[in-house]
């Protein structure tokens, strides 16, 4: 099986070619106004004729949707709820998107006043109706809702995770008259009924988006005759293009679940599955925790908008190697959020772009300008310089002490995103290492473990396309779920078993559409319980023991317990997978113990304000089990690593480069 892994960024487009155990891996510049243009480009320039994609699969990593949140180009949208409860999405919850902002601004409803609509009927919270829907209003409804040309309805009755079948009637109506429905309890069958109702409005604002894009894309695959095209889910597993374009929210968190993906795999093959992954790209920064395992939640907040549907615990900063650096108002310099993208890119592209992190890196030595992307794309050393000194004069500082202020900031601010992934969830970032990838998670990866207290970074083979590789190895995952709020004892386990049940055949159902072997599936069942009168739940999973586990889980996160209190079953979910067949691991590119057949001289590089003379490699004639000390640079196609003073960079058998303080082992 030959196949593709492509990620979409905002700066690169990454591939990744597994074939026959081989892998070829290469970057192009993205198309921000069609990122389906650089798609086809880059896999027609790396196959050649049509045909040679025949029997491939590719899977994709797409910002598709996110941008279109971001940028406000969602499809038309109206919302249909119960009558009285048309502002359910404009009011939301009364928590502020920040404490201490009195000018706080949420985003707008993605329904208009005048594009939301109540119907009659109500379902009460044990599933029983108290009030019946009325067929003439529903068809009077998708009548009106057709002559105003709306692209989406998104539908969500008060308690239909209880009870689905007012829902079922009204989507029905809605389908006669030509409308595509995005169905609450489909989506998302659990209490919340705020963030039940946004989570089906972001899929009816995305998915025509989605849907469209696919379909250009499958129009320009189509000459090539792949065997497959799936799309990367928020979850971390791969979808169809008919589950991605009707279920959009399920993308979302696309590309970067791939990183984390591949991450896990890294981490697991490697006998160190206690990472942190640190994804570093052009226009963000990306981490998650994986205490041996890849975790997910159902609470993400995408645009502003929560979106309830289970994806990879990510957390995302505004600081990536085209974050643009900047003087504030009070004369403080800030990096990010805005970004310099593909176009015009850092002031080192020579386009004219600003002063961003990777020119600050350019200026400390960091990069080697003649390397970079394997000198396909040399970068403008003086350009750099001249943006740095600019806003330099603005700051009254030198040239190379902003170039050092801005990596500093920019550090800053990573770093407190990894406190918020690990501290903040009761984990202590020493006990992991640090898993860096993204053309710039290297350049910063050694120099944020020593900020955490942790003892080793490690750079994957192909840092670069990481995030492309994760796609490659991806399962298809398929989450089904279903609120039940009842009390343990009253959970028994025939109630249990019996929800579970229909929850597996759903699971096993999307699996077998999707056209996975019965024999490659596998389920995990899991549930959120919390004290009776809590707000919030925590997620375990379902095996013997499960109640004094959830005792045992709340006092590792908040502290204390309360053995004596009822516990409530909140949510039951299964997930379901289809496992694929992961590539072989890369071997480092030669074997022996020749460090010098790797280097190419040295240059000066400058560390907190320190200039010092660095060795520079090559990575791809490092052979395995060497070991090489800082401060020294390691440049490969995609990306760079920088070995500060005091630390180490040793080489594994397949190639990942271990980086550790000097007197560590």
């Amino acid at each position: 099986m030959l196949r593709i892994g492509v990620d979409t960024g905002g700066t690169f487009t990454d591939f990744v070619v597994v074939q026959d155990g081989r892998v070829t891996t290469w970057k192009e510049l993205s198309t921000p106004d069609d990122p389906s243009r650089a798609i086809l480009e880059g896999i027609v320039r790396a196959v050649g004729e049509a045909g040679l994609l025949r029997g491939a699969e590719v899977i994709h990593g797409s910002t598709v949707a996110t941008n279109a949140l971001l940028e406000g180009r969602t499809a038309r949208v109206a919302f249909v709820t119960n009558r009285g409860f048309e502002d359910l999405l404009e009011i939301g919850r009364q928590a502020r998107p920040d404490l201490y902002d009195l000018d706080v601004r949420r985003p707008a409803p993605l329904a208009a006043r005048d594009m939301r609509f109540g119907v009659a009927g109500r379902i009460r919270s044990d599933g029983t109706e108290s009030e019946p829907m009325l067929a003439a209003e529903l068809d009077l409804l998708a009548s009106r809702l057709a002559d105003m040309n709306v692209e989406a309805v998104a539908l969500c009755l008060l308690h239909s995770y209880a009870n689905p079948d007012h829902e079922e009637r009204a989507a029905a109506a809605l389908a006669r008259a030509g409308l595509g429905v995005s169905v609450s309890s489909r989506l998302v069958p659990e209490h919340r009924e705020y963030e039940r109702a946004s989570t089906t409005a972001v899929n009816a604002a995305v998915s025509p988006v989605v849907s469209r894009y696919l379909a250009l894309l499958g129009d320009g695959l189509g000459p090539l005759r792949p065997a497959s095209l799936r799309v990367m889910g928020s979850n971390g597993g791969a979808l169809s293009p008919a589950a991605a374009g009707r279920d959009a929210a399920r993308t979302v968190l696309s590309g970067p679940a791939g990183g984390v993906r591949a991450a896990l795999h890294v981490a697991r093959a490697i006998g160190r599955p206690q990472a942190i992954s640190f994804d570093m790209g052009g226009t963000s920064t990306d981490v998650c925790l994986i205490p041996g395992e890849v975790r997910c939640t159902g609470d993400a907040v995408v645009a502003g908008y929560p979106v309830r549907i289970p994806s990879i615990d990510i957390h995302t900063v505004g600081a990536g190697g085209g974050s643009i650096a900047w003087k504030d108002p009070g004369g403080a310099l800030r990096v990010g959020p805005q970004s310099a993208g593909a176009a015009p890119g850092p002031a080192g592209y020579g386009k004219g772009g600003p002063a961003t992190v990777t020119d600050a890196n350019l200026v400390l030595g960091r990069i080697v300008p003649e390397r970079f992307l394997d000198g396909r794309m040399p970068l403008d050393m003086e350009a750099a310089r001249r943006a740095v000194g600019r806003l330099a004069d603005g700051l009254g500082l030198g040239v190379a002490e902003t170039a050092q202020g801005i990596v500093d900031v920019a550090e800053a601010s990573m770093a407190r995103a990894i406190r918020v992934i690990s501290l903040h969830r009761g984990f202590e970032p020493a006990d992991f290492d640090l898993l860096a990838f993204g053309g710039a998670g290297g350049l910063h990866a050694a120099a944020l473990a020593d900020t955490l207290g942790m003892r080793r970074a490690i750079v994957p083979s192909d840092p670069g396309v990481f995030s492309a590789l994760g796609m490659t190895v991806a399962d298809v995952l398929k989450d089904r779920s279903m609120s039940l709020l009842i009390d343990a004892p009253a959970a028994g386990p025939s109630r249990l078993e019996e929800v579970f049940g229909r929850l597996e055949a759903l699971c096993r159902r999307d699996l077998d559409e999707e056209g996975v072997a019965p024999d490659r599936m596998t389920f995990e069942r899991m549930l959120d319980l919390r004290y009776r009168g809590q707000s919030y739940e925590i997620n375990l999973p379902f095996e013997q023991g499960w109640l004094e586990a959830f005792h045992r889980e709340h006092v590792r996160l908040y502290g204390y317990c309360r053995a004596e209190q009822p516990v409530e079953v909140v949510t039951l979910r299964v997930r379901g997978t289809g496992r694929t067949d992961p590539p072989p691991p890369r071997p480092a590119a030669t074997q022996g113990s020749d460090l010098a057949a790797a280097r190419e001289g040295s240059r000066s590089v400058t560390w907190r304000g320190q200039p010092a003379p660095a060795a520079v490699y090559d990575r791809t004639r490092l052979p395995a089990h060497v070991d090489l000390a800082g401060p020294a640079v390691v440049t490969e196609p995609g990306a760079t690593t920088f070995v500060p003073p005091g630390w180490r960079a040793g080489v594994d058998a397949a190639g990942h480069l271990h980086l550790r303080r000097a007197e560590e082992p």
